[in-house]
């Protein structure tokens, strides 16, 4: 069994006999009233994210997972459907709330890591960078140089991230999926 003391982001673990994934964990010290930990936590089942405070008192069984490299294939409907990497005929299907903060980072045949719990897949974490190509991109304003400037541009999977002035529409980059920021350019698109 785990105590609070025991807690941190990422872990899953068994609460009221359903698992859950600690997104954020917040310890709190109250001078003579004792600490508490305050958690933000995503039900594995059905997707739900809440915020949970737990006392000293509290314990927590380890969830019972397995890690699995699956490939991401394709979204149709609502639904984000996954292969395994060796075995493409064996699918699972995530709708976008199992999903989680995943789906922005992920284009067809991305590898991802599955968590499963008793043997059903939970939830999915994207590699930590991913590149994406730049499908729509304002121009760089001339003169507008100051250290540090930033323009939003659109990425092949809709999402919408900061990058510097320099990066143009075609270009390939490599984002950060923890934080969702611009990392590097990987591709310059091809002039003409």
């Amino acid at each position: 069994m785990l105590s609070i003391n025991d807690l941190a982001p990422k872990m899953i673990l068994l609460i009221d006999g359903h698992p859950y994934q600690l997104l954020e964990v917040k310890r709190l010290h109250m001078g003579r009233g004792g600490s508490s930990v305050q958690t933000r936590i995503r039900n594995l089942t059905t997707g739900q994210v809440f915020s949970r405070n737990f006392k000293p008192a509290d314990s927590f069984a380890e969830a019972d997972i397995e890690k699995r490299e699956l490939i991401y294939l394709y979204h149709h409907r609502g639904e984000y459907v996954l292969a395994e990497k060796d075995h493409p005929q064996q699918r699972y299907t995530l709708n976008a709330e199992q999903l989680g903060d995943a789906s922005p980072w992920l284009k067809p045949a991305t590898p991802v890591t599955a968590i499963f719990v008793d043997g059903a897949l939970a939830s999915v974490t994207p590699p930590i960078k991913v590149e994406l190509k730049v499908t729509e991109a304002p121009p760089g304003l001339r003169g507008d140089t100051v250290s540090g400037a930033t323009k939003e541009v659109t990425l092949e999977t809709g999402t919408k991230i900061q990058v510097p002035l320099f990066v143009n529409e075609g270009d390939v980059v490599r984002v950060n999926t923890e934080t969702g920021e611009y990392a590097e350019r990987v591709n310059k698109a091809p002039a003409g």
